[in-house]
């Protein structure tokens, strides 16, 4: 379960970055991309253990409110899964297809661009 939320968590944070402020950035970036303590981030930033806590918990409820509203991850998901799906029907009826198999490579990495 915990590493479900934390791959959830990372995962809505890429999505909604640009949306938060520089300290919760900084927080989420800090406990949840470079695993550092709550103390180690109180330490770098001079602030209660708790400061952190609530701050983090707080940006987590922000990123899933943004996710509610928006659904750029759901819709990632949802994407890739049909994505997937293009590609393995592709590989196993048109395997010898290289332009066909470009094209599927193409819309794999279209947020790329």
């Amino acid at each position: 379960m915990e590493i479900e939320k934390n791959y959830r968590i990372n995962s809505l944070f890429e999505f909604y970055r640009p949306l938060l402020t520089k300290k919760q950035e900084n927080y989420m970036q800090l406990y949840y991309a470079d695993d550092f303590s709550l103390g180690e981030i109180s330490e770098d930033f001079d602030v209660s253990r708790q400061a952190v806590y609530d701050n983090i918990r707080r940006t987590e409820v922000i990123l899933e409110n943004y996710e509610k509203e928006l659904h750029l991850y759901s819709n990632f998901v949802i994407r890739n899964k049909k994505t997937d799906a293009i590609r393995d029907y592709v590989n196993n009826h048109y395997p010898d297809d290289n332009n066909l198999l470009t094209l599927v490579d193409n819309l794999e990495n279209i947020e790329e661009i």
